[in-house]
């Protein structure tokens, strides 16, 4: 199996069979570094697995970049609203290296779930990882120092310093990016 589709399947608790029943129903896309599979202000009714790189979930607000999250290989992606309020989507999701995804549609994902208990609980498993992620960045926001988020982020996602500007990352965590700069002066000093 690939290593993308262990991660995945460890993550979100479903079988390998399942993992590779549920990607048979996918289809590959490939992203170059820039590229987004949602803009801002757009529809879209899929659920994507990275199979390789980095990719950000952000918006504008105020002429202001927020990033939300960054996802890697073996995790799922989409846009909430569109997904599930059938809304447009109020973020971009947005390759930051070249990089590939596994697609499927809501309708057939909701087949896949119908066809067995196992396939159900993988959806419910899904939905419980991305609510647990939400709170824990929310919960981060409000660590007591930045170094901290900081570290926590880099040892999480040590990939991410390779292809995320540094603008991003000082966003997601909720600081500017001369904060950021000054952390890592200070953490390379320590070393």
């Amino acid at each position: 199996m690939a290593p993308f589709l262990e991660k995945f399947s460890r993550k979100y608790s479903l079988p390998e069979t399942s993992c590779e029943r549920l990607l048979g129903r996918m289809e590959r896309l490939a992203f170059r570094k820039g590229e987004c599979v949602v803009r801002e202000g757009e529809r879209n009714y899929n659920l994507y697995v990275v199979s390789r790189g980095i990719w950000l979930g952000h918006y504008l607000h105020d002429g202001i970049d927020v990033s939300l999250w960054f996802a890697g290989e073996g995790e799922a992606i989409f846009s909430t609203r569109s997904y599930v309020a059938d809304l447009p989507s109020q973020i971009s999701i947005e390759a930051m290296c070249d990089a590939e995804l596994y697609a499927i549609s809501k309708a057939d994902l909701e087949a896949f779930f119908a066809e067995s208990v196992e396939a159900a609980n993988f959806g419910r498993r899904l939905f419980e990882e991305l609510f647990l992620d939400l709170e824990n960045w929310l919960l981060a926001g409000g660590a007591p120092r930045a170094e901290e988020r900081y570290r926590a982020l880099m040892e999480e996602n040590p990939e991410l310093l390779r292809v995320v500007p540094l603008k991003h990352i000082a966003s997601y965590l909720w600081i500017t990016p001369q904060s950021l700069s000054r952390i890592r002066a200070r953490l390379n000093r320590k070393k």
